[in-house]
């Protein structure tokens, strides 16, 4: 069923760019890899080939920073690769004093394969191993970042990493298909269900989103943050839009600010490490069955400041009875939940059904396209 939903989503979810912007050469000097039609080379940028668990070999940079204390992993949009990113990485890097690490999905530039949901896991899993047996980089000093449909990868890496240092989302989606539709519920066949999975995220987590943006509205960021466990003050950038929030000074200003307050976060070291490429089927369960836990925060105090480690602590009753009585209504909310969850694994047998109708959204979401740099170019292209 994952591997159909998979192949389905892939026929209108990823536009990579055709043809690539780079190119990859071996410099005949030093022995080193670097791309080809990249402006302004830069001396401390390292380009990689890396192997995914699914067998395909993707494309990754990386900027070093030496005075850096903390690295970026970097996901990018849905209609850019590295080679466009090239710049705008390494601005990232000097501005916001980082190392960062910059990967293409498989089939995006020149990475090999097919670009499919279970592939970008597999590449941003790729590209954490690099970042762990190359560069040394710890768990507890990386943040992972990501720009529209690289939300989805970087959520489903993050909930299974107990000591990162931290989350930026940067025009994120809520789900594929509520790019689309408002729907109310998680679908089977849905994509990257990010709804299902901020509540399971344990670190502070930065959101920035334009107000005006056309592509994925603002509600997806602004539902996402409200869902965070560990909040940070988000950034609704006025008139900002899908393809241009690097353009604003606030942008810049409010990440540094960020990091800077990452920097003074001590991140707790007693919880077990947890392998990403060993829990990949335990935490979509995981995810599936604690969705209905998560609940959004209403404290608009929250707002506006930092909120590192200030869990909601539950309230202990001193009836024993109240306890007894709330023990059986948990066991019979427990049923219901059990009985929907058999009734929503039923509907599923009607896979042609959701097939017909998931393959008539395919034309609706072509047009509409979860860009990245370059993509107003791209889609005036198309049209």
């Amino acid at each position: 069923m994952g591997t159909a939903t998979s192949s389905m989503a892939a026929k209108f979810a990823f536009f990579p760019p055709d043809p690539p912007s780079y190119n990859i050469i071996v410099d005949e000097a030093s022995g080193k890899m670097k791309f080809s039609d990249v402006n302004y080379q830069r001396d401390n940028v390292d380009v990689l080939k890396l192997r995914t668990r699914r067998g395909n070999e993707i494309a990754a940079m990386y900027v070093k920073n030496p005075s850096a204390s903390l690295t970026v992993l970097y996901s990018h949009g849905n209609a850019a690769d590295i080679g466009q990113m090239y710049q705008t990485f390494f601005e990232l890097s000097v501005h916001l004093n980082v190392n960062l690490l910059g990967y293409d999905y498989s089939g995006y530039g020149q990475s090999t394969g097919k670009p499919s949901e279970q592939d970008t896991y597999a590449d941003i899993e790729a590209a954490y191993k690099c970042l762990d047996e190359m560069f040394g980089v710890k768990q507890e000093d990386t943040i992972l970042y990501g720009q529209s449909v690289g939300s989805g990868p970087t959520l489903e890496l993050a909930i299974r990493l107990p000591h990162l240092r931290a989350v930026v989302l940067h025009s994120p989606i809520l789900s594929g298909l509520r790019v689309m539709y408002p729907v109310k519920r998680t679908l089977w066949f849905d994509i990257y269900k990010n709804i299902d999975k901020i509540p399971l995220v344990d670190c502070p987590v930065l959101v920035i989103h334009g107000t005006e943006d056309e592509v994925v509205n603002i509600s997806h960021g602004k539902r996402l943050w409200e869902l965070c466990k560990e909040k940070y003050e988000p950034l609704w950038l006025k008139g900002g839009n899908h393809c241009n929030l690097e353009l604003y000074p606030e942008y810049l200003r409010h990440l540094r600010k960020f990091i800077s307050a990452i920097e003074k976060l001590q991140r707790p070291r007693n919880v077990p490490d947890l392998k990403p490429e060993d829990h990949s089927d335990q935490t979509l369960n995981n995810a599936d069955q604690n969705k209905e836990k998560s609940r959004p925060s209403t404290d608009s105090k929250d707002k506006g400041r930092p909120s590192f480690g200030h869990k909601e602590k539950s309230r202990l009753s001193t009836d024993s009875r109240d306890k007894a009585r709330a023990s059986i209504d948990k066991r019979e909310k427990s049923r219901w939940s059990i009985d929907r969850h058999m009734k929503s694994r039923n509907s599923t047998d009607h896979s042609e059904k959701a097939r017909n109708s998931f393959d008539r959204l395919g034309d609706m979401v072509r047009s509409v396209g979860l860009c990245n740099v370059d993509c107003l170019k791209q889609t005036a292209a198309e049209v």
